[in-house]
């Protein structure tokens, strides 16, 4: 009897904790400190030494590997002669691995007979501690070039630069591949860059704050819309969020962290790093404030509206703001805030203003990541991330939590009709059923 009942509350225990998780969808995932939440479709590639050797990577599709200090590791992807191409890596540094202002990643994509098509590079800047950053390379189809405009194979070289005193650690990598989409035919975009747009900052939003928690990556990035935003962010950790910025569109952000509650007034520079990246997780621009205990806050430079032509402009900052769709918002709080603060998460306001009318697509047909939809803009509006948004669609509500209703609703009823099977061979009266035999209705345990 004692071992029933034991396996009896194990089993109660077990449904109650999946009943727990089926009724709390959406809830944000409070990763620790210097944990990255990488995508869970992303599949396993090796990087190659040797160009002919590199593994392809498919449109569309994420991808995990891994780089150590100095490597240079190859992989490949196969372009049309059409479309705008763009590779990114994500490039993530061990919890607490120590590193240097030129640490880094380059990231290049090349002909097979190492012409160099574009590159990008990304390092840790004036905030000198372990991050995740984000670097990308493409190709652009230009009339009149004749350097990487055939269809056909090319390689994407990653190279990682870390000093002789930095952390020796292996990196994790995450790789996407992704081509834009084909212009409508007949429409003739600027080929010049823009001359000037607006780059007065806007007043501060003066509305409610509201409590909005970060994720860990960038598919776990929680949508904003205009706003102050709330949230928390510890010692070494890095909050994402994403934003909706259509065509014609102009975004603004600031992050304010709030003072500290304790008596200590030590200077950390560059303690919070606020960072911006487009659609193809290429890095548009950051922000960094120290910190002595009072309230710092710190805001991107202006950035012009999203259009076409500013892919021909040679400032990274412009070339980058090319394409609609969701601009990744990141939050990053230096270790060194430990030593002297503590190890207790920050409060901090994250301010998103989007501005403008939206335009109209440049782009034939249904524009995928570099547009923003109705059903974009009411994901933001709800506070969900990628993850969350794609199991609350059409018939996908069910799915939400993780495991379907349904499923928790017939799993229930099994853990029910064995415990009330137990009891009946044990000669005692199951759940539900009075006691004398007869039941009524086989109503299941009360609470379901």
């Amino acid at each position: 009897m004692k071992r029933q009942r034991n396996r009896g509350r194990v089993a109660a225990a077990a449904l109650a904790a999946m009943c727990a998780t089926a009724v709390l969808p959406g809830q944000a995932h409070a990763a620790g400190p210097g944990v990255y939440a990488f995508d869970p479709e992303a599949k396993k590639v090796q990087g190659a030494t040797a160009n002919v050797e590199a593994s392809e990577l498919d449109e569309g599709v994420p991808y995990r590997s891994t780089i150590r200090p100095g490597e240079k590791l190859y992989y490949r992807v196969t372009l049309d002669d059409v479309s705008a191409a763009y590779v990114s890596a994500v490039a993530v540094p061990g919890d607490g691995g120590t590193v240097a202002y030129g640490d880094g990643v380059n990231v290049s994509l090349r002909e097979t007979d190492d012409s160099q098509c574009g590159s990008g590079r990304a390092n840790f800047g004036s905030g000198e501690y372990a991050r995740p950053i984000a670097a990308y390379a493409f190709r652009t189809v230009e009339e009149g070039s004749t350097t990487c405009q055939e269809s056909g194979q090319y390689d994407v070289l990653v190279e990682r630069e870390s000093k002789d005193t930095s952390d020796s650690g292996t990196w994790d990598l995450e790789l996407r591949f992704l081509q834009e989409p084909r212009l409508r035919s007949g429409s003739s975009m600027p080929t010049e860059a823009p001359d000037s747009w607006p780059s007065a900052s806007p007043p501060p939003l003066t509305g409610e704050q509201q409590k909005r928690s970060g994720g860990a990556g960038y598919t776990e990035a929680t949508s904003l819309e205009n706003g102050r935003w709330q949230d928390t962010v510890a010692p070494g950790q890095t909050r994402f969020y994403r934003v909706p910025v259509d065509w014609g569109q102009q975004i603004h952000a600031t992050a304010g962290l709030s003072n500290s509650t304790g008596s200590a007034e030590e200077f950390v520079g560059n303690a919070l790093t606020l960072s911006l990246a487009n659609p193809a997780q290429g890095p548009v621009s950051d922000a960094t404030l120290s910190y002595s205990g009072g309230p710092a806050s710190a805001s991107l430079r202006p950035l012009p509206p999203v259009a076409y032509r500013n892919r021909f402009d040679s400032s990274t900052q412009v070339s980058a703001m090319r394409f609609a769709g969701w601009y990744y918002l990141s939050v990053s709080l230096s270790p060194k805030l430990k030593e002297s603060y503590g190890a207790e998460p920050i409060p901090f306001e994250l301010s998103v203003q989007v501005k403008n009318k939206a335009e109209e697509s440049p782009y034939d047909g249904d524009a995928g990541v570099f547009g923003v939809t109705d059903q974009d803009r009411e994901v933001a509006r709800k506070g969900q991330n990628a993850e969350q948004a794609a199991k609350s669609g059409p018939m996908k509500a069910v799915a939400a939590a993780g495991i379907g209703t349904g499923s928790v609703l017939v799993l229930g009823l099994g853990v029910w009709m064995l415990l009330a099977r137990r009891r009946a061979a044990a000669g005692a009266p199951a759940a539900g059923y009075p006691a004398g035999g007869g039941h009524q209705g086989h109503q299941p345990p009360q609470g379901w």
